[in-house]
């Protein structure tokens, strides 16, 4: 919980303004402004609890543009590298997808393996990172259990049996015998000193190794990852990084509406058959210490002709209920549905921006609540306004207020929101009766 009275560093201030001016989220200084979506925040973070303890989970968060998805999900980001998790994010693109023929699924994959994050590392690469800081912990281990020091013979030989037990573990999974021998070679070329094996070991977990023949020549492993199997290595870096000291993994997937604007239905198909087995295997216990969160659009989801609803197994099981609707959203489901924020969010929201803004460029604001208030109303009174208006617009727009005001120090808020731009605006929405819904609004 951040201290609303805490002084915002101005890095930080300035990287959130800007982001939410440009129309993007940013990756550091959610707390300071996040409003509203509570209960949709504590039901992933009751989902987190559940993959720290063994489990795993699969969420979709559905939204339209600039509804807040990628906020949302920065949020989670953040929350669990906070708590221990190893986080890997991705953008699908027609280059990247789940499943593809020239290579788009591992494309995926390699994206997701260079955005690994920790606490400590945030900013993505944390592979070497992790590896390296596994290694150091076992050999600590080592000595502080045998009382050894660092070149005496017997703790290497302690040492190795550690390694042994965790490749061990992950030999008795899909893949994993490979994968074991790969994290033995990392190892031993660590305390070699042998960092062209390191780099090679790290190009394989990276899936950069175009054929098999490749791979055996340089690390004696007659296996390489590929579209059809990158998954599978997903869930056996989940367990890896447990038994390297970290609660789990969350893999961050957005934009599956590039899934959804696939033109071969046989392509799409494959997708989803490929989104459906991670969704069993979360589901069905087949994946441990594993949490994958997936953002979407309403119509990338529901769209029953080329949607994720246009494959039958993952409509039958994702549909909502019968009694879900909007204000009283099942938070449970596998797909999370984003309400719009509400104009009061908002306004809170503005408020948090005002006083950000205010102490990145040193001035005391002079806009008052009623001021904020004629804003949102102004905001929330244009035409469809109630179906089509996002946060992403809004806070872009109140971000130019500001930037306005504080570069014109003689003008007042009334000014710009008396201009012809938004009296224009404040017009057609009174004319059509849209604002009546915020007639009453008062703070």
């Amino acid at each position: 919980m951040i201290d609303e009275n805490k002084r915002i560093p101005k890095r930080i201030a300035q990287t959130v303004l800007n982001s939410l001016k440009g129309g993007v989220v940013p990756r550091i200084g959610l707390p300071y402004i996040t409003v509203g979506r509570k209960n949709e925040i504590e039901a992933l973070l009751h989902d987190v609890e559940i993959i720290s303890e063994g489990g795993a989970s699969f969420r979709f968060i559905v939204g339209r543009y600039g509804s807040g998805k990628s906020f949302l999900i920065q949020t989670i980001r953040n929350y669990v590298m906070e708590r221990g998790f190893i986080v890997a994010d991705a953008d699908l693109s027609p280059e990247r997808r789940l499943q593809g023929t020239k290579g788009q699924g591992l494309a995926t994959y390699r994206e997701l393996i260079s955005n690994l994050s920790t606490k400590t590392k945030p900013e993505g690469g944390a592979l070497s990172l992790v590896l390296d800081r596994w290694i150091n912990n076992i050999q600590a281990e080592g000595a502080q259990e045998n009382g050894l020091i660092p070149g005496d013979p017997a703790l290497t030989q302690a040492v190795d049996k550690k390694i042994w037990a965790v490749t061990s573990s992950i030999s008795e999974l899909v893949h994993g015998f490979e994968f074991g021998r790969l994290l033995s070679a990392y190892y031993h070329a660590y305390v070699e000193g042998n960092d062209d094996l390191k780099m090679k070991v790290l190009r394989w977990f990276r899936g950069e190794y175009p054929t098999k023949r490749d791979a055996k020549e340089e690390l004696g492993v007659n296996i390489i990852i590929t579209d059809d199997d990158w998954y599978d290595y997903l869930k056996i870096f989940a367990v890896f990084f447990r038994l390297a000291g970290y609660t789990g993994i969350m893999i961050m997937i957005d934009e599956l509406v590039n899934i959804y604007k696939i033109p071969n239905t046989i392509t799409r198909q494959y997708n989803y058959e490929k989104m459906l087995t991670m969704y069993n295997d979360t589901l069905q216990g087949k994946a441990k210490y594993l949490g994958i969160i997936m953002g979407a659009t309403p119509q990338a989801v529901e769209d029953k002709r080329r949607g994720v609803y246009s494959y039958e197994a993952l409509r039958s099981r994702l549909a909502e209920g019968k009694f879900s609707r909007p204000g009283a959203r099942d938070m449970l489901a596998p797909v999370i549905r984003l309400e719009a924020l509400t104009a009061e969010e908002m306004l809170v929201l503005c408020e948090k921006l005002t006083a950000m803004h205010a102490g990145l460029y040193n001035y005391d604001p002079n806009l008052t609540t009623d001021d904020l208030a004629d804003f949102i109303k102004i905001e929330y009174g244009r035409i469809g306004a109630d179906q089509n208006i996002t946060p992403r617009e809004v806070i872009r727009d109140f971000i130019e207020l500001l930037d306005l005001i504080y570069q014109n120090p003689t003008l007042h808020i009334k000014d710009v929101l008396q201009s012809d731009e938004f009296s224009y605006a404040k017009s057609e929405a009174v004319s059509d009766n849209v604002t009546e819904d915020y007639a009453e609004f008062t703070i």
